[in-house]
């Protein structure tokens, strides 16, 4: 922003420089009034030269439109091709094209980078397919709907970072490397030094103990609940799903925040509408046109889906009610719904499909089904906790939350009963120091980027996809 700000500033008195103001594309593409002494750097999107006049487009990445240069064809050299790096030098003018209020009038065009456009293998004016981009995973940012992604993601991961703080909460780094496993599946990745010296009869753990990659950073928050009553975090997490799936990844973002002092979960229900929300209302204000290119190419179903969500209450059902609605279903599941079973994706896709085809609030799950920290309802035989999972039209669950178990006799009860209670005699402290209840949730970044766009492919929603064991950059 400092950055830009500058630069309008000497553009103001441009005149009385020697040297060109650098703007950049969405810079120039805004600009109100003519300049003289302007540079733009960036790639060329297309060439085309005519008898008396050089056409070129160039994108820096900072906008979804091009920029275009007029230009003399004496400029004109075999380097100037499609996805070469140039820096062109001229006067910023008015353009008599109805789509482009400003373009460049080029004194002088350098190549910086040649680009190879037989060997290149992204091609001008083409419209690639997801499918064909995902295998150049060095090279795909260059595409118009990767861009468009890019920037998205960045304004996204803006806009919740401002819901958090606009909201009072404090953002707390939690650790990449640790030893627990919050969520109790065992998926993890395990982490060793790499030391071929040692011998394996010798062989040590490098902290003393087994250290995993984190699969969240929820119990770490809850340590922050004890001195802060809203805190959140924003971070890589890591699964040793061996999935090739269009919904998993082994590495991904994950949102999660904590609030103390809070017994109801329709509080955590509510924050959690409100994120979707608020991130979703800047995305759509801040990157129109990227956001565009999803809804028309990609997904044309999607923005009527995300103007119903955001006029609309999200619904909350319970678990119970969940069951009830999925057994009388005239579809043919390929898991069958039984009270006690998690729900498949399938269901969760019916489930607001039934709904209304409006984000669906899922509450108090069985008891058994959830890990050792959420809260027990005391509801009878049909055990449940205060559980919630939020699901999406197109993804099924995005969020997860719960009432943490604050009451220390119940957790040590439990912690026993599964073995862990020497491992986790850290977390019971934590109930013996001035405890409050609390509750929280995460949400899988991804995931939601994946809903606003209406993206199918999970891998087509990160900057650089990990489709295959054997392709990593």
């Amino acid at each position: 922003m400092l950055g830009a700000r500058c630069g309008w500033q000497a553009l103001r008195c441009c005149s009385s420089l020697p040297r060109a103001v650098r703007l950049r594309v969405r810079e120039a593409l805004g600009a109100r009034e003519p300049a003289d002494e302007v540079k733009v750097q960036g790639w060329v999107r297309s060439v085309r030269a005519q008898k008396e006049v050089l056409f070129l487009h160039i994108n820096d990445g900072s906008s979804l439109e091009n920029l275009q240069v007029v230009a003399d064809p004496s400029l004109e050299n075999r380097d100037l091709t499609f996805g070469s790096a140039v820096e062109v030098e001229g006067k910023l003018v008015k353009s008599p094209h109805r789509m482009q209020n400003m373009e460049l009038k080029a004194e002088t065009i350098r190549v910086v980078g040649p680009c190879d456009t037989w060997l290149f293998p992204l091609k001008m004016k083409e419209r690639h397919p997801l499918e064909y981009v995902r295998q150049f995973p060095h090279l795909r940012c260059r595409n118009n709907t990767l861009g468009s992604l890019l920037r998205i993601r960045s304004e996204a991961t803006a806009a919740i970072h401002s819901f958090f703080q606009d909201n009072g909460y404090v953002h707390i780094h939690t650790p990449i490397i640790t030893s627990n496993d919050c969520e109790g599946a065992g998926e993890l990745f395990q982490i060793e030094a790499s030391n071929e010296a040692r011998e394996s009869a010798e062989k040590t753990h490098f902290f003393n103990v087994p250290a995993f990659l984190t699969v969240s950073g929820q119990l770490h928050l809850e340590v922050m609940t004890g001195a802060f009553t809203h805190v959140f975090t924003f971070g890589p997490t890591f699964r040793a799903e061996n999935s090739q799936s269009r919904r998993h990844l082994a590495e991904f973002y994950m949102v999660e925040a904590e609030l103390s002092f809070t017994e109801n979960l329709q509080d955590i229900m509510q924050v959690i509408e409100d994120l979707v929300k608020t991130a979703t209302s800047t995305v759509l204000s801040k990157c129109p046109r990227d956001v565009e290119l999803f809804h028309k190419y990609v997904a044309p179903a999607q923005k009527d889906r995300l103007e119903q969500m955001l006029k609309n209450k999200f619904v909350t059902i319970s678990y119970n009610e969940a069951v009830e609605i999925l057994k009388q279903a005239s579809q043919t599941f390929t898991f069958k719904p039984e009270w006690g079973c998690d729900l498949q994706t399938e269901h969760e896709k019916y489930l607001v499909k039934h709904c209304g085809e409006v984000p669906v609030f899922v509450i108090n799950y069985p008891y058994d089904l959830k890990p050792f920290y959420m809260r027990d309802n005391e509801d009878g035989p049909q055990r449940t906790v205060a559980a919630v999972d939020l699901l999406v039209p197109g993804i099924g669950e995005l969020c997860g939350g719960s009432l943490r178990e604050e009451r220390l006799p119940f957790l040590e009860s439990r912690l026993q009963r599964l073995g862990l209670a020497d491992t986790y005699q850290w977390y019971l402290d934590l109930r013996k120091f001035g405890s409050v209840p609390h509750g929280g949730f995460g949400m899988g970044f991804e995931r939601y980027l994946q809903y606003i766009l209406g993206v199918d492919n999970i891998k087509d929603v990160i900057p650089f996809p990990r489709f295959s064991h054997s392709c990593l950059l």
